[in-house]
């Protein structure tokens, strides 16, 4: 599901959006309230898209068999709240949620949502099977499908989850669907070199695609933190350091156009990405 950019929006104006960065726990009610508190300070800062991270619903370390209680229907209660706090402020959510899938298993999704609902959503597809950890012995990998976007302000934006940047055929996907802005819930598992990797990784995935890109992490001793908002040149303009804490940058049509015009690599291509 891609929405058409309305056409009585102008596509040239800027969205300030913002990454927050927390850590949730199991504690689905102190989590809403982190959340809730910070998509507060993100709308005083401006913000008109705010990214959280993944697992914001829930998140327990190590994962173990009380994983799936913590899951909830897509359109359980995690995104009922999301979506009356977006109402109120007349603004737009993405968070992680461990919603229910087969069995005893969970899926790691992303929902984004407005005011009236779940605008996309994204199944995370490329598990952490990686550095030691098994994602896949809790987790059902998300469907190979044609990217979701949801439009603000004539801004496009497309969504993928944390491992999947170590594939940049997952954003070169997004981009071909026309995001703008690629935004990243993780959970960034810390380890030597890998805060160096994530903003390694987020600078290329927008350099190579010229799109904007914005990680929002947990912050230490699990992630990483250093939540960031990257331009289409791979420039940081907005970032957090490792406390809980929002960052807010433009989103700007016009400066992507610009870069395109410098630097036209997606339409030079000579390659398309198809499922494997």
């Amino acid at each position: 599901m891609t929405e058409a950019i309305p056409t009585d929006v102008p596509t040239a104006e800027p969205v300030a959006l913002a990454v927050a960065q927390f850590a949730p726990t199991t504690d689905a009610s102190a989590n809403l309230e982190q959340i809730t508190a910070l998509t507060a300070l993100a709308v005083a800062r401006g913000a008109g898209v705010v990214v959280f991270p993944e697992y914001s619903s829930a998140f327990l370390d190590p994962f173990d068999e009380s994983l799936a209680g913590h899951a909830q229907p897509l359109d359980g209660p995690f995104t009922a709240a999301l979506t009356r706090l977006a109402a109120e402020h007349d603004i737009h959510i993405v968070a992680g949620l461990l919603e229910r899938a087969h069995a005893s298993r969970v899926h790691n999704t992303l929902v984004a949502v407005g005011g009236d609902g779940i605008r996309a959503r994204y199944r995370k597809t490329h598990l952490y099977d990686a550095f030691g950890q098994r994602e896949s012995d809790w987790v059902e990998p998300g469907e190979l499908a044609e990217p979701e976007t949801f439009v603000v302000g004539g801004v496009r934006f497309g969504l993928q989850t944390c491992y999947d940047l170590r594939f940049p055929e997952v954003t070169r996907t997004v981009a071909d669907a026309g995001a703008d802005a690629v935004l990243v819930p993780a959970q960034w598992v810390r380890g030597p070199l890998k805060e160096m990797h994530w903003r390694t990784l987020i600078q290329a995935r927008a350099i190579e695609n010229t799109v904007y890109v914005a990680g929002a992490d947990h912050p230490p001793p699990l992630g990483v933190g250093n939540s960031m908002i990257v331009d289409p040149q791979g420039v940081t303009v907005a970032a957090v350091g490792t406390a809980t804490d929002v960052a807010v940058a433009s989103v700007s049509p016009a400066a992507i156009a610009a870069v395109r015009r410098i630097n036209p690599s997606l339409a030079l291509r000579r390659y398309r990405v198809v499922p494997r």
